[in-house]
């Protein structure tokens, strides 16, 4: 479909600014709102209902590289366990979704209405029309950057979402607790994902949720869980305090993602920004020990350097991309963390039978 005949169609042009001063030009679907937050890309070819609502994306001008997007619609709203059973949580995160080809008629048997009505409903704005071909492979050589999206003349300045607290944003206020099975998981709320939720329920677990600044040190529980969230995770000083604290018992631990920088940190580590940060659903990882490799699915901007660790903690698995860390574990202690995530919704499953290893962990500690 050319330009011409969309904006015959009444799509309003709009402009997609990145602080370095370069524009990608397209057409407006979702709300039509001007606003700025950093701008990252995910390789996925499937999944954007769950990527949007990813918690992780929080303040992130969103890119998707494969070229067809809406094809399938967005998936209706009912519940499981008191969660969305086909989103991560119940809000969409980004500030603004850029595509390629926005797909007008969609069809799907899950599909309750358009991508671009619930762009609309949430107040988010949506581009197509952009060269995203062109746009990721000016963020590879360049790096994640601050953008903008533009209506008309307007303007507005740069916005940095790193440095505000997002995981405050994201995480619940209050306790909430999930199933009634046998084994008790402390889950620090950091922006976690539902289907880290659901993949620990079918496991025989009572889950309570709690806030990411929540202390925790006196619950009772048979093994603690750091969930993946938004942004630099130095913000969380008071997770890190906590979970420092926590490291001085022997209850099971388990950190996915933003939980794997926290390990790390409270463990006495260091971490870094990445240039423009692992989004995909193919980043090939060595589990250290094997000979062993497993396709993940990642969302993150901040990696741990594990070289900062002290000498009673490892490397658990190392991304074969480029060598960066991707979960660690303590030598003696039932301790341990991935960067990628195992629950992988959208994307691979390959990974979780790290939530078996860590009920494994919770029963061995209990005899």
């Amino acid at each position: 479909m050319s330009k011409e005949s969309v904006n015959h169609q009444g799509s309003r042009p709009v402009r997609l600014v990145l602080e370095d001063g370069a524009e990608f030009h397209g057409w407006s679907f979702g709300y039509e709102e001007s606003v700025a937050g950093e701008v990252v890309f995910n390789t996925a070819m499937a999944g954007y209902p769950e990527s949007i609502t990813d918690a992780s994306y929080r303040g992130q001008i969103l890119v998707l590289t494969y070229p067809l997007i809406g094809n399938y619609g967005v998936p209706g709203k009912q519940r499981e366990h008191g969660l969305l059973k086909f989103f991560e949580s119940d809000d969409i995160h980004i500030s603004a979704l850029v595509i390629s080809d926005y797909s007008f008629n969609y069809s799907h048997w899950n599909a309750d209405q358009s991508l671009a009505d619930w762009l609309k409903d949430s107040k988010i704005p949506g581009i197509y029309g952009i060269d995203t071909r062109a746009l990721t492979k000016h963020l590879r050589e360049e790096g994640a950057m601050l953008g903008k999206i533009l209506f008309d003349d307007e303007n507005l300045p740069f916005y940095d979402p790193n440095k505000e607290n997002l995981v405050a944003q994201v995480s619940v206020k209050e306790k909430v607790e999930y199933g009634s099975g046998k084994y008790r998981i402390l889950l620090v709320d950091c922006g976690v994902k539902n289907n880290i939720i659901r993949c620990l329920l079918r496991r025989d677990t009572t889950i309570i949720r709690v806030p990411w600044d929540h202390d925790f040190t006196n619950e009772q529980y048979d093994g603690l869980f750091i969930s993946n969230g938004p942004g630099d995770p130095k913000a969380c000083s008071k997770t890190i305090n906590h979970l420092s604290q926590a490291l001085s018992q022997d209850t099971p631990i388990f950190g996915i993602c933003l939980g794997n920088q926290l390990l790390g940190l409270a463990a006495g580590g260091d971490t870094y920004k990445l240039k423009y940060g692992h989004r995909s659903h193919n980043q090939p990882v060595l589990q250290h020990g094997t000979n062993k490799a497993f396709i993940t699915s990642q969302n993150h901007g901040f990696a741990l350097n594990d070289k900062t660790l002290p000498e009673d903690w490892e490397p658990l698995f190392t991304n074969l991309n480029d060598n960066t860390n991707e979960g660690i574990k303590h030598k003696s202690k039932s301790f341990f963390s991935s960067q990628f995530h195992p629950e992988a919704s959208s994307g691979p499953t390959d990974t979780e039978f790290l939530f078996d290893d860590f009920i494994d962990l919770i029963k061995q500690e209990g005899n």
